[in-house]
């Protein structure tokens, strides 16, 4: 499983022209999954960041998490995280798990993230050709593979 997580100002997911999430201050996390992930990176990479330090203290140090500010968070399946560029100029996804997986493994991450931070998720649509605007804030960026927990 593997996240891009981006501390935002404000971000936003449209799709056919309609906004389904937007959010204020916050962090913003694009997720992509592969066939061997399970509950355990989910549940793993849910905590990580409803826990992670990056948003400043009254001393402008990044010492408060998302859940520590009430901030909001937006999610936003992507399975082109897994791209494979290793050979040719044409990326492969075959390492991005198939719908079937996916699915399933999606909801449950919206679900535990919304538990930890007790409030509701935005998100984009799986599958869906979303248009995604943000304000990175920093700018801050972290990218995470459950696979090296």
């Amino acid at each position: 499983m593997k996240v891009v997580i981006q501390r935002v100002s404000k971000a936003d997911v449209t799709i056919n022209g309609t906004v389904n999430g937007a959010i204020g201050i916050g962090l913003m996390v694009l997720v992509g999954f592969e066939d061997a992930d399970t509950e355990e990176d989910v549940e793993w990479t849910a905590g990580k960041i409803s826990r992670m330090r990056l948003f400043p203290d009254d001393k402008g140090v990044m010492n408060l998490s998302v859940t520590d500010i009430d901030g909001e968070i937006l999610i936003i399946s992507q399975f082109t995280l897994h791209a494979s560029t290793k050979k040719g100029n044409r990326p492969s996804y075959i390492q991005a798990a198939k719908p079937e997986v996916a699915i399933p493994l999606y909801n449950s991450f919206l679900s535990e993230m919304q538990k930890l931070i007790n409030k509701p998720i935005q998100r984009g649509i799986f599958g869906a050709d979303m248009k995604v605007g943000l304000v990175n804030d920093g700018p801050v960026t972290i990218v995470m593979d459950s696979k090296k927990m």
